[in-house]
């Protein structure tokens, strides 16, 4: 068990409990509590069983992963457990976000609890992002013009489903699907389910029922990795492009 000791301590750190408050939580002894993280003794494993079941995270995770990398409680759902996945920084304490390369996405429905595939991304920095723990997720086909082929939007991972904001765009992970990038409609009150809808109006919107998304990533920028056509960039050609999506512009005075 040669990462249980520090994992212990750094999941206590991040709950800014002393060893006495943590004792008390999960109705150990203080001394118990240094054994463990010192490395002079090892849990058993109903001690084991206690820190799953409070952190709410696999016993395999708990002893076979370095979860020192996490900065704060951020978790993934796998069945009724959660998996801590660390936001990665670099030797200036600097916030990283994983790549999801565009060959590799295909994969990322087997390996998005896998810390290791996760580990094995690429990483880059990006000082402007907000607070959170965010993933670039690679564009393909045109059903979200003018976010074009190839691109990576950049997102935030969404922790509660009953959080989407109507009519923004999300990464969505599905248990059928994959990876999808759309303009997400919360219809879980109604209907138990997501509504879907493309900005391209040559695809037609489709429903996903809660039980199958897997993951929520709300978007936060995007990078284009082409350049736009001068077709493109003309004002009639972007009016149009609102105009589909139905957003009322104010016109513009001289």
């Amino acid at each position: 068990m040669t990462h249980i000791q520090f994992n212990i301590k750094h999941l206590r750190g991040l709950k800014k409990f002393s060893q006495e408050r943590f004792a008390e939580e999960l109705k150990w002894t203080r001394s118990m509590v240094g054994s463990y993280e010192e490395g002079r003794s090892e849990p058993p494993i109903h001690r084991l069983i206690e820190l799953s079941n409070y952190f709410d995270i696999p016993i395999d995770i708990l002893v076979k992963n370095d979860l020192r990398a996490a900065k704060d409680t951020s978790f993934i759902e796998v069945g009724n457990k959660r998996v801590l996945f660390p936001i990665t920084v670099n030797e200036a304490n600097e916030d990283l976000i994983e790549i999801v390369p565009a060959k590799a996405s295909a994969g990322y429905l087997q390996g998005y609890a896998d810390p290791e595939y996760i580990e094995q991304l690429q990483k880059i920095k990006l000082p402007f992002l907000p607070t959170g723990t965010h993933r670039a997720f690679p564009i393909s086909g045109d059903s979200m013009l003018p976010v074009k082929n190839g691109s990576f939007v950049v997102a935030k991972f969404l922790d509660d489903i009953n959080d989407v904001k109507n009519g923004r765009t999300y990464i969505v992970l599905t248990k059928n699907d994959g990876l999808v990038y759309k303009r997400v409609y919360n219809t879980i009150k109604e209907k138990g389910s997501l509504e879907l809808h493309s900005d391209n109006k040559a695809y037609q919107p489709y429903e996903v029922k809660t039980e199958d998304v897997i993951e929520l990533w709300e978007f936060t920028c995007c990078i284009n990795t082409q350049e736009y056509d001068k077709d493109e960039l003309k004002l009639s050609s972007i009016m149009n492009m609102f105009q589909e999506l139905k957003v009322e512009l104010e016109s513009i005075k001289k």
